[in-house]
């Protein structure tokens, strides 16, 4: 087998692509043929050393593939299921083997490709949506970088709630491609500044919840577009991390700031399975779409990297074995 490691925390050029041993499943574990990998900001926070993890390691949290091979105490999964999952390290592979607790059944209907793409960026996208704030008919949100693999999903999934939907873009393309998702009003940041250019359009403190993966540029403004009790979920760090702030700053109109992460939105399998179905139901509808953007060799995830710190990508990047 393949796999895309790194010894030393840094830029794109730390991976690897090495060959190892194939794995064999521990019990509890299946061992999966991968058709696809998810490429994810959170894989660049661990390869630049953000996020730390032990040395040398794997990278990767998302995939889809067929079982090959299954360990003791695995009832669920046989031999030939078609699988996909996030949160399990080491997914840039070509084989890999992972907890069977976190592998969800994909239903024929829909490509593993597209199953590999949907599933870290579709649940994080459905819990926000549905949980974090769960939108209700005609409240007002922004998503920002909409034309991103979460921002895409989301604009979806809060239009099938009835939402009013505020995005955010840095070029005329992508701005397309958001207004193509459903969004509402389409903010291109690069020519003005987004708080300024929604109370044009809404008035003052407009928004119900901001949606901001992007952090560090974004936080603020975000924040000044909340009416009273409204809230602020800060779930990436697309543009850097948040600076420490001071509670008080939450005073003005009483707002709510969280940073939600998926884990914490899927502690049980029947939570993870209830998601899932949600998303591959609603592909399988027709009434979501998973743009797959770029779709690059393994071996080229340094590439993929670049790409997704760049700026230079739409939808979701995935990784072909």
């Amino acid at each position: 087998m393949y796999a895309i490691r790194f010894a030393a925390t840094g830029g794109p050029e730390v991976l690897t692509f090495d060959e190892l041993d194939d794995p064999t499943p521990d019990s509890g574990q299946v061992v999966v043929d991968l058709a696809a990998c998810g490429v994810n900001f959170i894989d660049t926070y661990h390869r630049s050393g953000l996020y730390p993890m032990p040395l040398p390691a794997g990278l990767g949290m998302e995939g889809a593939g067929t079982v090959s091979a299954v360990g003791r105490d695995v009832e669920h999964l046989v031999v030939g299921d078609r699988v996909a999952w996030a949160m399990a390290p080491n997914s840039y592979a070509t084989k890999t083997a992972i907890s069977a607790a976190i592998a969800v059944k994909v239903p024929d209907a829909v490509d593993l490709e597209l199953a590999a793409a949907v599933m870290l960026q579709g649940l994080t996208a459905h819990y926000l949506i549905t949980d974090t704030w769960p939108l209700a008919n005609r409240e007002r949100c922004l998503i920002h970088a909409g034309a991103g693999g979460v921002g895409l999903l989301a604009i979806q999934m809060a239009k099938l709630k009835g939402a009013e939907v505020f995005t955010t873009v840095s070029t005329a393309a992508k701005a397309e491609l958001a207004a193509g998702a459903g969004a509402d009003h389409v903010i291109n940041y690069a020519e003005t500044n987004f708080a300024d250019a929604i109370e044009a359009i809404a008035g003052p403190r407009p928004l119900d919840v901001v949606y901001d993966g992007v952090g560090k540029t974004t936080f603020h403004d975000g924040l000044r577009l909340l009416r009273p009790r409204g809230l602020m979920a800060t779930f990436g760090n697309a543009s850097g991390p948040v600076d420490p702030i001071s509670p008080l700053i939450l005073s003005n109109g009483s707002l709510f700031l969280t940073r939600p992460t998926l884990g914490s939105y899927a502690q049980t399998r029947d939570e993870l399975v209830g998601r899932t179905d949600e998303l591959f139901a609603w592909m399988a509808a027709g009434q979501l779409d998973v743009r797959i953007g770029d779709r690059l060799p393994l071996a080229e995830a340094a590439e993929a990297h670049r790409r997704l710190e760049g700026r230079r990508t739409t939808g979701k990047v995935v990784l072909i074995p």
